[in-house]
């Protein structure tokens, strides 16, 4: 029996494939095609899915088809969920989804109190989110906790949303932030750096704005734990994650580790 794959742990980080489409056999269609294009793992958008669609069968088929590598699922408020679903649903949809073969659980840091930051300071809402993460490991997922702030963020800011993160139990810490300078996307490299000294799990951490590129390409050589990417481009994919293939091409030319001595 095969072990079931993991996010956490991993020498290098992972070219994860994020896969938004409204049906399950267009899911399948992407991650059969990423992997080819060297797919280190999925993230599959729930969120995004038809009502009709979302079925233990449909949902373990596409998982089936992931051929036993990671899977990262969210769950938001947005997009198929919006004025369907409460946050309460949300929560155990993921629950669900781990049962069904999800590997790592995306859980909102305002999830159940709606927050602008993201992370909701309502100790009722915090001590739902712990307990909804402990029924997530029990079940046997992993969890990474999401921070949307979407604006220019200075790292003491993003520092202690990490902290508070790994504080409410999340296994990865996520903050996506934005640059719209030069200046800003060059903090946000260091910012990364920082991260990396300062947590004692993995990161992600990425920009949205005009300048997000050199972040998204170069964070996970500085410390982020994958690359979010896309199989390709189409009308519902986030254009601020890089293509697959030209990710691995570009790994697969740059030796970005540090030097070793062999004295």
């Amino acid at each position: 029996m095969n072990q079931k794959p993991t996010f956490l742990g991993q020498s290098n980080p992972l070219l994860c494939c994020m896969i938004q489409t409204h049906d399950p056999e267009e899911a399948i269609v992407t991650a059969r095609n990423a992997a080819f294009d060297g797919a280190d793992a999925y993230g599959f958008q729930y969120c995004k899915i038809e009502h009709e669609h979302r079925t233990e069968d449909k949902i373990k088929r596409v998982f089936r088809h992931m051929e036993n590598k990671p899977i990262y699922v969210t769950n938001y408020r947005g997009s198929r969920n919006k004025d369907v679903l409460n946050d309460d649903d949300l929560g155990e949809g993921l629950v669900t989804l781990v049962k069904w073969g999800a590997t790592l659980c995306d859980v909102m840091g305002d999830l159940y109190a709606q927050h602008p930051m993201e992370l909701t300071e309502d100790t009722t809402a915090i001590e739902k989110q712990r307990r909804l993460i402990d029924r997530i490991h029990e079940a046997g997922g992993e969890v990474l906790m999401s921070s949307h702030v979407l604006k220019y963020t200075p790292a003491e800011e993003v520092l202690r949303i990490a902290h508070e993160q790994v504080r409410r139990g999340a296994d990865i810490v996520k903050i996506v932030t934005a640059a719209n300078s030069e200046a800003e996307e060059l903090e946000n490299l260091r910012i990364t750096a920082l991260l990396k000294n300062e947590l004692k799990v993995p990161f992600l951490f990425l920009s949205g704005g005009s300048h997000n590129k050199l972040h998204r390409m170069i964070g996970p050589m500085l410390g982020c734990c994958m690359y979010l990417c896309v199989q390709q481009h189409d009308r519902i994919s986030t254009k601020s994650q890089p293509v697959l293939r030209a990710v691995r091409q570009i790994l697969s030319n740059f030796d970005y580790a540090p030097e070793r001595s062999f004295d």
